[in-house]
């Protein structure tokens, strides 16, 4: 298999740069191959892998029993934020 890349520089902040240099020597790769990775993981992850991760999440916690029952304060909060979006357009 032909494997051909292309050349590119990037500027980053100095924090961005370090936490990078870290993470390469911990994992002892190279700060250009973080790079791809996480270029390849967001640009190149299709609407249909993204689409089968949140539906083969659904669901995993309906039967924990040790987690608060945190639905009414839910639709409190989501009752308030359509009200509050409602007097805003009619201001």
């Amino acid at each position: 298999m032909l494997y051909i890349m292309k050349r590119t520089q990037l500027y980053l902040e100095e924090d961005l740069w370090e936490a990078l240099h870290a993470r390469a020597r911990r994992e002892k790769t190279t700060i250009s191959d973080l790079v791809r990775r996480a270029a390849r993981e967001r640009y190149m992850y299709t609407a249909e892998q993204r689409r089968a991760d949140m539906m083969a999440a659904v669901g995993i916690w309906k039967d924990r029993t040790d987690l608060p029952d945190d639905s009414l304060e839910a639709s409190k909060i989501l009752r308030e934020r359509m009200m509050q979006r409602t007097d805003a357009a009619e201001s």
